[in-house]
């Protein structure tokens, strides 16, 4: 029997195994001045987007659907995600970033990660 080991089931093994392939994921992509790290959390009601230079430590522009522009706004949480897309674009262009490295965040690219990113190549963002 292994010690330390913990069988974990339903919900938390799902956000173990996120955890996981975030970390692998982070091996590979790093934000610089140059190309920050757009970087996305999703929890099962709200996602949110940050730009990131991880050389500073900074977030240079972030958008989510706690925001008071898409609060309460129509439509499902796939739209809700397109209209942060958007949003995180425009505020990075503002703070003069025109390329960004995508970081899923462990979360597979489909639904409203591909929505959010979709949204934020239609706005603009290089990546």
């Amino acid at each position: 029997m292994a010690y330390g080991q913990k069988i974990l089931k339903g919900d938390a093994y799902k956000r173990a195994a996120i955890k996981r392939r975030h970390i692998r994921i982070r091996k590979r992509i790093a934000g610089s001045a140059e190309r920050p790290r757009l970087v996305v959390t999703r929890s099962n009601r709200h996602i949110v987007a940050q730009v990131i230079d991880d050389i500073k430590g900074h977030t240079l522009a972030s958008a989510s659907t706690l925001d008071t522009s898409i609060r309460g706004g129509e439509g499902d949480k796939s739209a809700q995600a397109k209209q942060v897309g958007a949003l995180v674009a425009e505020r990075a262009k503002a703070a003069g970033v025109e390329s960004v490295v995508f970081d899923r965040g462990g979360n597979q690219y489909a639904g409203r990660i591909a929505a959010l990113a979709d949204a934020a190549r239609e706005a603009g963002l290089n990546f």
